[in-house]
C-alpha cells in the first residue's frame, strides 16, 4: 500500500491555525485525550537525543519518531528532524506520513493559540516573540488567528536574526520591530520560543495580566521563565502529568501546587484567571497534539484529493 506523503507546504496550505485549534479544542475535550496518552520516550544519543511519541485517539492512531540535535544548525542543518506515521486504528494499517518537523511546528503554535484564546482578555493586541526559528514565525501567525494583533516586538540572542522575523511580519500587515527583553514591559502577550536554559526577561516588569506562553523545552532543567512569574501568575499546563517535567515549573517549586488548572480544565471555563497578574500557558508538547492535528489535515487532504 502507498502511504500518502504530507510535507510541511501541504500541511499548512490545508491546515489553517483557526481549523487547527478548532480540532485540538474538541478533542481537548473527549473523555480520556489527555490522560490516555503515553508518556514521551527519550533516549540520549551522541548528537542529541531521540523522542517516540505515541498515541490513539480513535479512529485514528499515531506515532511521531522526531529528533533534537542542538549541533545541527551550525552544520546548517535544522535542529529538529523526524517522521509523523498516522494509522487507522481499526486496523493499524498506516495511511499517510507528514513531515515530523514541520508537524510539530503547527501543532505547538496551534496549542499555544488554543491557551492564548481562552486566557488572554480579547482586546490583547501587542506581542513580543523571543526566538528567530520556526515556532516564532509560527506563534505570530496562531496567535494573530485568535486574537486582534496590531504589533510584534522581536526579541533575538542574537540581534542579526531579528531583522528577517521584522520583515516577514510586516508583510503579514502587521507593525513590527526588533525589540529587547525590557520589551515586555507594555506587553499583552509574550510568546516565548527559544533554547533558552535560563530565564528571558525580569517578570516583575511584566504589566498585570499580560499571558505568557513558554514551549521551549521540555526538560526539567531547562526554562524560559523565572521562578517569580511562575508562582505569582495563574498557570495552565496542557496535562498534569506533563507538567512534572516542565522545568519552568519544576525549578520554580511544586508543579503540582503551581497549576491552576490544565487544557481540558481552561476549554471547560474551570480556570478563572487571578486579577490583576499574569497568565502563563506552559507546554512541553504531547503526542495526542500531533495525532489531532494530523488526523485533521489527513481528513482536509483526503477530502480536497476526492473533490478533484
Amino acid at each position: 500500500m502507498s502511504l500518502q506523503w504530507i510535507d510541511g507546504a501541504e500541511l499548512r496550505r490545508t491546515l489553517p491555525f483557526p481549523v487547527a485549534v478548532a480540532a485540538l479544542a474538541d478533542a481537548v475535550t473527549r473523555p480520556g485525550t489527555l490522560s490516555g496518552t503515553p508518556p514521551r520516550q527519550i533516549v540520549d544519543t551522541t548528537a542529541g537525543q531521540l523522542l517516540l511519541m505515541p498515541a490513539e485517539i480513535a479512529p485514528y492512531a499515531g506515532v511521531k519518531v522526531v529528533t533534537v540535535a542542538p549541533g545541527n544548525p551550525a552544520l546548517g542543518l535544522p535542529r529538529i528532524n523526524g517522521v509523523y506515521l498516522l494509522f487507522d486504528s481499526a486496523t493499524l494499517v498506516p495511511i499517510a506520513q507528514f513531515d515530523a518537523a514541520a508537524l510539530t511546528v503547527v501543532r505547538t503554535a496551534a496549542v499555544s493559540a488554543l491557551a492564548v484564546g481562552r486566557l488572554a482578555p480579547a482586546e490583547a493586541s501587542r506581542l513580543v516573540v523571543f526566538g528567530a526559528g520556526p515556532q516564532a514565525y509560527a506563534h505570530v501567525e496562531a496567535i494573530a488567528a485568535v486574537r486582534p494583533l496590531r504589533s510584534v516586538r522581536v526579541v533575538t540572542r542574537t540581534p542579526d536574526r531579528a531583522p528577517a522575523v521584522v520583515e516577514w511580519v510586516l508583510r503579514l500587515g502587521l507593525a513590527a520591530s526588533a525589540g529587547s527583553p525590557d520589551s515586555i514591559a507594555d506587553a499583552d502577550l509574550v510568546a516565548c520560543c527559544t533554547t533558552a536554559r535560563q530565564p528571558l526577561f525580569d517578570s516583575s516588569r511584566l504589566p498585570a495580566e499580560s499571558t505568557v506562553v513558554a514551549i521551549g523545552s521540555h526538560e526539567p532543567d531547562a526554562r524560559e521563565l523565572d521562578p517569580a512569574l511562575v508562582r505569582h501568575a495563574t498557570v495552565v499546563v496542557e496535562s498534569r502529568a506533563s507538567a512534572a517535567t516542565a522545568g519552568d515549573l519544576v525549578l520554580a517549586g511544586d508543579p503540582a501546587e503551581l497549576v491552576a488548572g490544565d487544557l481540558a480544565d481552561l476549554v471547560a471555563g474551570r480556570v478563572t484567571p487571578l486579577p490583576g497578574r499574569p497568565r502563563v500557558f506552559k507546554s512541553v508538547g504531547e503526542a495526542w497534539e500531533d495525532l489531532v492535528v494530523a488526523a485533521a489535515a489527513y481528513t482536509r487532504v483526503s477530502a480536497a484529493s476526492q473533490d478533484r
